[in-house]
């Protein structure tokens, strides 16, 4: 039996929040410092005058208040609960009122504005899933399980008329945008194991992993496979000791994992090139990377045009009872938008309609 396994980060099936969506570099970062900033600050046990007023300023800077501007983020508090501010006046005269006295006084949070979903960009990541046709595929930066099941079934079987995958699963991970690592299956899901509750063991009190690394265990004849489903800490406000730290995690989640079933697979964005010290702890565990299969003669990379091997971010493993399986290697590419290296899906068409800036990577194995 021919088993098709694939991995992609589809990109487009979480509601991306819309600072990042600007065109200036300088701007998004002011955001995403000030936002973090108001986040620092109301997280203080009391609020002093100066607390207050810096508090005051960045709600007025970014307009908070006034759903009808194109306001970045917002303040979502539980009524009855305590508020943390009143206002006074209108538009550029508004003036903010810090009522609360401390993170005890007000319940709630300060959230991302987000964009709807596009669908020209959904219905393009829908394509690169249909032209692969795995059987089983770890669906990178989905929103959540309700979202991926619509995707199934209104685009893939709707909009596509291909056969939706009767299992889906996703975890909620720890990303505060809820960017989670979920799973599309024509074999039975028979049992889930997540690790989004690991100890970071260089952050007393904070978690390891970025997102989660869930275990799905996939039902195929009489040998269960494992499929450990990964996105490690982006390269955006790079940290790779914390890459490390998550993959050297990974490697041990894998050799546990090993004395369940000899078939266990470890795929996602690992945002990391193979010569890295993150992809090495990987590979260290006698695990092997489908793009270094002889059946694969493609380009090296797998994000943007995928021409050097420093653009290789994607990663299908498997352990060595699967690696003498292998009966073909691809990378799907039409769905990215690299118009001078790429020939791209004819409905890809720029940066803001492609399916995703990764490829898909898949296998066929003989199971």
């Amino acid at each position: 039996m021919t088993i098709r396994i694939a991995t992609f980060n589809t990109e487009n099936l979480f509601r991306r929040p819309k600072v990042f969506r600007l065109p200036g570099d300088k701007q998004r970062r002011e955001i995403l410092s000030d936002y973090s900033k108001l986040i620092s600050l109301l997280e203080k046990k009391t609020y002093d005058d100066k607390t207050k007023e810096r508090i005051a300023e960045l709600l007025k800077k970014h307009r908070v208040h006034d759903s009808r501007k194109d306001r970045p983020f917002f303040v979502n508090e539980t009524r009855g609960q305590g508020t943390l501010f009143k206002t006074r006046g209108s538009g550029e005269h508004v003036t903010f009122e810090i009522v609360a006295k401390g993170r005890s006084g007000w319940t709630g949070w300060v959230e991302l504005v987000r964009d709807d979903l596009d669908w020209e960009s959904v219905h393009n990541t829908g394509r690169v899933i249909a032209e692969v046709d795995a059987d089983i595929l770890l669906a990178v930066e989905v929103e959540d399980r309700t979202t991926l099941r619509r995707f199934n079934e209104q685009v893939l079987g709707g909009d596509l008329k291909k056969t939706p995958y009767p299992y889906d699963m996703v975890i909620d991970g720890n990303d505060p945008r809820g960017i989670d690592v979920g799973i599309l299956s024509r074999h039975p899901i028979t049992s889930v194991r997540s690790h989004v509750f690991d100890p970071d063991p260089d952050r007393p009190g904070e978690y390891l992993f970025s997102r989660d690394c869930p275990e799905y265990e996939i039902q195929i004849g009489g040998t269960p496979l494992w499929l450990l489903g990964n996105h490690l800490k982006s390269q955006s406000g790079d940290d790779p000791e914390l890459r490390i730290a998550q993959a050297r995690r990974v490697a041990s989640i894998y050799q546990s994992a090993l004395e369940r079933s000899p078939y266990v697979v470890v795929a996602g964005d690992l945002n990391d090139e193979p010569s890295s010290e993150a992809i090495r702890a990987l590979l260290g565990t006698g695990l092997r990377d489908v793009m270094s299969h002889p059946e694969y003669r493609g380009a090296p990379g797998t994000h943007g045009t995928g021409t050097s091997e420093n653009q290789k971010l994607d990663y299908l493993m498997l352990p060595p009872p699967l690696w003498d399986q292998v009966q073909h290697v691809e990378v799907e590419r039409r769905g990215i938008w690299a118009p001078s290296t790429i020939k791209s899906f004819d409905t890809v068409t720029s940066k803001w309609n492609r399916a995703s800036d990764h490829a898909a990577v898949y296998a066929d194995l003989d199971l």
